[in-house]
């Protein structure tokens, strides 16, 4: 129990760091300097503001200071990025695996939702991203012998099929590819394929729900990196579930 607390807590307080990530990156500010602050007033946040989770409750969702409303956004990436810390916890334990799948969670947080409210995709959240997951893949080959060119093409099977789309239908944007690629270095070929697959399942059940309550037209742009990043979460936790399940129905 005091370790679920704990990651959820550590969830928490990056996601409070996601906050600030998605909200500069857009505007190409620097995601260090300057400190936290008030975006209406501009006063510098002290530490016991920043308390996430906690700090917007206790103050109601309002600022201290100036008491402007606070969106709710904030809280509830505070609140997401603890669950799926938690859940990957509970699926992998303190493990490299672990530690892997929270760092991918990061990213794609930040990615689908600055993609949910500008439809872009920038390099500085899945170029580094890419660069990680090689790097760990290496770190993986050498600890539990998995073969590393496993996730050298998953990046290229995942990013190819969302590029063979992009470039027949123009139908996705191409900072799709960047986050399908990002996703596939992560979980290797095999899982990649069932992220692809299970993002346009996704993607085409979320997509009519908007159309019958009217949040979008057919005509309408859908943002479809969340879709990616959503699939990706699933084949992560329960991907092995999936294939066996599969596996087992063609036997």
């Amino acid at each position: 129990m005091f370790l679920y607390i704990a990651i959820f807590i550590l969830g928490a307080i990056i996601g409070s760091f996601l906050n600030v990530c998605i909200y500069r990156i857009p505007l190409s500010e620097s995601i260090s300097y300057p400190p936290s602050h008030c975006t209406n007033c501009n006063t510098r946040l002290k530490w016991y503001d920043l308390i996430p989770i906690f700090s917007y409750l206790i103050l109601r969702g309002k600022c201290k200071y100036c008491e402007e409303k606070i969106s709710l956004k904030y809280l509830s990436i505070e609140f997401l990025t603890a669950v799926v810390f938690l859940l990957t916890y509970i699926n992998y334990g303190l493990s490299l695996y672990f530690i892997k799948y929270i760092i991918l969670w990061c990213f794609l947080i930040v990615i689908s939702i600055i993609d949910i409210k500008f439809q872009d995709v920038y390099a500085v959240t899945t170029v580094p991203g890419i660069i990680i997951g090689v790097i760990i893949a290496i770190i993986e080959n050498v600890i539990y012998f998995t073969p590393f060119w496993n996730y050298l093409l998953g990046g290229a099977v995942a990013g190819g099929v969302i590029a063979l789309i992009v470039y027949i239908t123009g139908g996705m944007g191409k900072g799709d590819i960047e986050i399908a690629a990002l996703c596939g270095v992560f979980v290797g070929w095999k899982y990649s394929i069932i992220m692809i697959f299970l993002s346009f399942i996704i993607g085409a059940i979320i997509g009519v729900i908007l159309i019958i309550f009217k949040k979008r037209s057919r005509k309408d742009y859908i943002a479809f990196g969340p879709f990616i990043a959503l699939s990706t979460l699933f084949t992560a936790l329960y991907g092995r579930n999936i294939l066996n399940y599969y596996v087992n129905l063609i036997r």
